[in-house]
């Protein structure tokens, strides 16, 4: 029996949900990097790296392969690189619309302060 293709996604935003993770996606935009890069430009534990990484990869958002003596990470599609930029703009949409929201809710008390003296 086929899991529905809801359940599918949602399992699939669950797998991002961890900032580690984004942190690990965002760094292989450009391309492959080592464990040891990861660790460098990540505060974390080469543990904790070591399972994020598995985790990603057991949901098939990231590869590994070796090149020499180093495991190598990339992301697994070019798809993944389409929903960073669409997180980036909903994200951007959102932060927009409550700073509007934020600044006219300040213009309204400050008018009805004004108003009320």
């Amino acid at each position: 029996m086929s899991v529905p293709l809801y359940q599918a996604k949602a399992e699939m935003f669950r797998t991002l949900g961890h900032p580690v993770r984004i942190r690990v996606l965002e760094l292989l935009q450009p391309g492959p990097r080592s464990v040891r890069d990861l660790l460098a430009e990540i505060d974390t534990e080469p543990s904790s790296m070591s399972q994020q990484l598995a985790v990603l990869r057991r949901a098939g958002i990231v590869v590994s392969f070796r090149d020499g003596g180093s495991v190598m990470y990339a992301l697994s599609t070019p798809a993944v690189l389409d929903l960073l930029a669409a997180g980036r703009r909903i994200l951007g949409e959102i932060l927009t619309d409550r700073d509007g929201l934020l600044a006219e809710l300040q213009a309204r008390i400050s008018a009805s302060e004004n108003g009320s003296r």
